[in-house]
């Protein structure tokens, strides 16, 4: 969304943002303000929600294992929230945010498309909101998809209550985009009244502005690993963990050769798979603003991409894969088969591999560490590849195709307020 605030302008869009006011998120990230133009004007909207450390101590009582009647009693309480809480925490923002939206609206300011994009998914009722008023558009964006986050995603909310809930809203789009081809196709088989061509399937992509000039070289002596980016379910390390293991109890001089760096936020949940790594060369590095993220993958022999095999997982791409694109370091992708594997093969990224398959992983680094030992010098001209027709997934020209969208999705809200109204439940979308 940043991204596009970026580069609308550019295409003849002018975006103004209604985002919350007191956000319970667990890291901001100020330095990504400079992207935005000088003159967005932001709305901003309080939440009711719980601050995130309330949030996180209901996932740490969730995760908990101890027994007794305090633990259970915890855990019920969570339970509770997730099905009071549909479809996600975030929908204690809806009262103050549908406010903001309505006024907006009900303004002389009001525009010609709301465009809300989800996670969180509550946010998309707001879509009724929008369409109160005639002639303007409002176009539902799926940066994921809502049925896979509410088994992966902390605090997803309840999967039984969100099911009809997700029909009835699409039923108020005049266009859906969403983040991969996959996505799009299991949109249109589960809800068979969505017409094809007003669901558009949008990637996320690179920014060059993004990275440090000239790009910092990996050092000499060690085999570098990164990863950037949150590890939660979805994206687990345990089997890379396991795989680090192995290389140390089986080639232990060999295995001294190389750092695995995680740059990100590791939930609660996945900390202790990474107990008594330090000493096998894994390094947790916290949070880095984005650029400071970035320079640490340039300064890699290798990146990370992590993808568990989990339902739903084979029509993800997670974000982070585009500017390991645009940098050029071989990727090392963890992930089923599916989107993710089929776009690091595409473009020549680097090297899949099932991300619970301990030992294809090990003999992955072992080949990687004897290259590194047996060519010294040259190894660090290795650490740069080529990838292939990465063009399409620049942020301004994706920023072009949501414009184009959006015009559409105009022209239709238009069109249909000078048609005679009808009564099948569908003729929105149709």
């Amino acid at each position: 969304m940043l991204k596009l605030v970026k580069y609308l302008p550019s295409h003849g869009v002018t975006p103004a943002v209604l985002t919350v006011e007191n956000p319970s998120v667990p890291i901001h990230d100020e330095s990504l303000q400079r992207d935005i133009p000088q003159f967005t004007e932001i709305l901003r909207a309080p939440t009711f929600e719980p601050s995130y450390t309330a949030k996180r101590l209901a996932w740490t009582a969730a995760a908990e294992a101890a027994p007794g009647f305090l633990a259970r009693g915890k855990k019920q309480l969570v339970k509770l929230g997730r099905k009071l809480l549909v479809p996600d925490p975030q929908v204690l923002w809806l009262p103050r945010a549908g406010l903001a939206l309505g006024a907006r609206l009900a303004s002389a300011k009001a525009d010609d498309v709301v465009f809300i994009s989800g996670p969180p998914f509550s946010q998309f009722l707001l879509a009724a909101l929008g369409r109160l008023r005639p002639r303007t558009a409002v176009v539902l964006d799926y940066r994921d998809e809502w049925t896979t986050t509410q088994g992966v995603y902390e605090m997803g909310g309840s999967a039984r209550g969100s099911a009809w809930l997700e029909r009835a809203i699409l039923r108020s789009a005049h266009a859906v985009t969403t983040a991969t081809e996959a996505f799009r196709s299991e949109l249109l088989a589960r809800f068979e009244f969505l017409d094809p061509s007003h669901v558009l399937a949008i990637p996320n992509g690179y920014d060059p502005d993004d990275f440090p000039a000239p790009l910092p070289s990996p050092r000499p002596d060690r085999f570098v690993l990164t990863y950037v980016g949150t590890v939660f379910r979805l994206t687990s390390a345990r089997g890379l963990l396991d795989a680090v293991r192995l290389l140390h109890a089986r080639e232990p001089e060999l295995a001294k050769l190389l750092e695995v760096r995680f740059i990100g936020r590791i939930v609660e949940t996945e900390t202790s798979y990474f107990e008594d790594t330090a000493a096998l060369g894994v390094q947790r590095l916290g949070y880095l603003e984005h650029a400071e993220a970035l320079a640490a993958l340039a300064r890699s022999h290798a990146v990370l991409c992590l993808l568990d095999d989990l339902p739903g997982a084979s029509r993800i791409y997670p974000a982070k894969i585009f500017e390991i694109m645009y940098l050029g370091r071989p990727c090392l992708a963890l992930t089923p088969e599916g989107a993710l594997a089929d776009l690091v093969r595409h473009h020549a990224l680097g090297e899949v591999i099932h991300p619970r398959d301990p030992e294809a992983i090990c003999a992955a680094l072992t080949r990687r560490l004897r290259s590194f030992r047996d060519a010294g010098a040259p190894a660090l001209d290795a650490a740069a590849t080529q990838a292939v027709g990465i063009e399409r997934f620049h942020r301004q020209r994706l920023a072009g195709e949501f414009a184009r969208g959006f015009r559409a999705a105009a022209d239709a809200a238009r069109a249909a307020d000078t048609q005679p109204a009808r009564v099948e439940p569908t003729a929105f979308v149709k």
